[in-house]
């Protein structure tokens, strides 16, 4: 379900939003989180990461993503060693830095995805190889609680640099590699997804379960350590 998927990239575009029935009395939905700063960000093609061979002998324990809205700590998780020390690498050779989280599903899935420069849903490390899953979790209810993140990926053994963050209990297959836990941020996370995601057709953008979010989410620089 949380695939890397070529999507036209065409977030923080200024749109006409056409809004869900309301009757006239109910409030308009805001179209941003009160204190997120604005981003100037844009897709792009990161800087070549070389691809560790091997998981590091003394892995990461966080993961920060300093956000345009906020803070977001994940401490990561060392039943997947491999996963953690690829993230770690990418965070610290700056190539998730001014990227774009560029989907947020709202409607039987909740989860905010990231980790794709080029903003695209279909962009991975240079070079990279895909790298084989790990800590999968049991199938059945809520086996992605809220706080969870995971990788997106297209298949078994197809890990690159996108990830998901889930803000409220979602129920997925069991094929995505768990490598951290949200322990600071979730809340922002949770006020992102409140104000929606949306999709665009010609000039005017439609509320959707499943689209752009329309608070715009910048990692302004991204580190572990």
């Amino acid at each position: 379900m949380f695939k890397k998927v070529a999507i036209a990239a065409v977030i923080g575009i200024s749109f006409s939003f056409v809004p869900a029935a309301h009757s006239a009395t109910e409030p308009a939905k805001p179209t941003s989180v009160p204190g997120c700063k604005k981003s100037v960000a844009k897709g792009h093609t990161p800087a070549k990461v070389a691809q560790p061979l091997k998981t590091t002998k003394a892995t990461q324990k966080k993961l920060t993503l300093t956000t345009n809205c906020g803070i977001i700590e994940i401490t990561l998780n060392p039943k997947a060693p491999q996963t953690v020390t690829n993230m770690s690498a990418l965070a610290n050779a700056n190539y998730f830095n001014a990227s774009l989280c560029h989907r947020l599903t709202t409607e039987g899935l909740y989860v905010l995805q990231c980790g794709d420069p080029t903003a695209s849903g279909s962009g991975s490390p240079t070079g990279w190889k895909g790298y084989a899953d790990e800590n999968l979790p049991k199938g059945g209810a809520n086996n992605y609680p809220a706080g969870t993140v995971a990788m997106a990926n297209s298949g078994p053994g197809t890990n690159g640099s996108q990830f998901f963050l889930v803000y409220a209990n979602t129920t997925l297959g069991a094929n995505y590699t768990i490598w951290g836990k949200i322990t600071k941020g979730l809340d922002l996370v949770k006020k992102i997804a409140e104000v929606g995601a949306y999709k665009v057709q010609g000039d005017q953008a439609f509320y959707a379960g499943d689209g752009y979010p329309i608070q715009v989410v910048e990692i302004v620089k991204a580190s572990a350590k």
